[in-house]
């Protein structure tokens, strides 16, 4: 990234997004930068801010070649993010190894995108996590007409519900409802899946702290790893979101690799002083 202009607090910044799940990317591996979540939700604001889904800082690391830390538009600091994780790994290029809050990641560049690592989800109710001990492959609860949740973690918690016509669920109602419910005590992002064929699934998803988005990387893993673990789909997936296509595949050793486009909107100057 080109170096740091104006104030102290001026900083380079590049707009991405992957499938329109868009992100502000922050380069702090020269020069620390200190946010808090009155800072990111001004950010975030769409009509006075840069406005993004989440924000993204790349730092140093002294145990893989970078950090990446990732924060919702709500101020909300969060372990993971899938499509953050390869907005990050394509402006990088080439192969990194990539430490987050929700474990190592490795990460491969590709013409107009990356693949990263995602690593084997996680099923114990305490890693979820949930409040109380349950089964996770089918969570004995419903709200409204969705039942039956797988819950899983993959870096952050996700609940994943499979229904005939994903389209036909309003998920802009029962998405914040489900997303703070007192069962998942660090709230938890909601999936709505519809399983087209076996290498096909339709996926809408509700963002812990962002809201409905037009993509979600590890909703993504999150649906297919709960599919698979159901036989209801094959080792490689297509996904398809709102904003687009992502690829998930299986490997033997059962982690999950997230594949898909990511590219610069644009980039600039902020003085992050004027957001506190």
């Amino acid at each position: 990234m080109p170096a740091n202009a104006g104030s102290m607090a001026t900083r380079r910044f590049i707009k991405m997004h992957g499938l329109g799940n868009d992100f502000l990317v922050l380069d702090a591996r020269a020069e620390p930068v200190t946010l808090t979540a009155q800072m990111v939700r001004n950010l975030a604001n769409r009509h006075t801010g840069i406005g993004f889904d989440q924000l993204i800082l790349i730092a140093p690391s002294d145990t893989a070649d970078v950090r990446l830390r990732f924060w919702n538009s709500d101020g909300g600091e969060v372990a993971a993010c899938g499509n953050g994780s390869r907005a990050a790994a394509t402006l990088l290029g080439g192969r990194h190894r990539i430490e987050t809050a929700g474990g190592m990641l490795d990460s491969t560049a590709m013409a107009g995108g990356a693949e990263v690592d995602m690593g084997a989800p996680r099923w114990d109710w305490d890693a979820v996590p949930l409040a109380y001990p349950m089964d996770t492959m089918s969570l004995p609860l419903a709200w409204e007409e969705l039942a039956s949740p797988a819950a899983l973690s993959v870096g952050n918690p996700h609940a994943v519900f499979f229904v005939p016509d994903a389209q036909a669920v309003d998920l802009e109602r029962i998405g914040p409802v489900i997303e703070h419910d007192p069962v998942f005590p660090e709230r938890v992002n909601v999936g709505i899946a519809q399983v087209a064929t076996r290498d096909h699934v339709i996926l809408r998803v509700w963002e812990r702290g962002a809201g409905a988005t037009l993509a979600c990387g590890t909703g993504a893993v999150a649906a297919v790893a709960a599919a698979q673990r159901r036989g209801l789909v094959d080792a490689r997936v297509r996904v398809s979101l709102p904003g687009g296509e992502l690829v998930v595949t299986r490997r033997d050793d059962g982690h999950l690799l997230l594949a898909g486009p990511a590219v610069i909107a644009f980039s600039g100057d902020v003085d992050l002083e004027h957001y506190q």
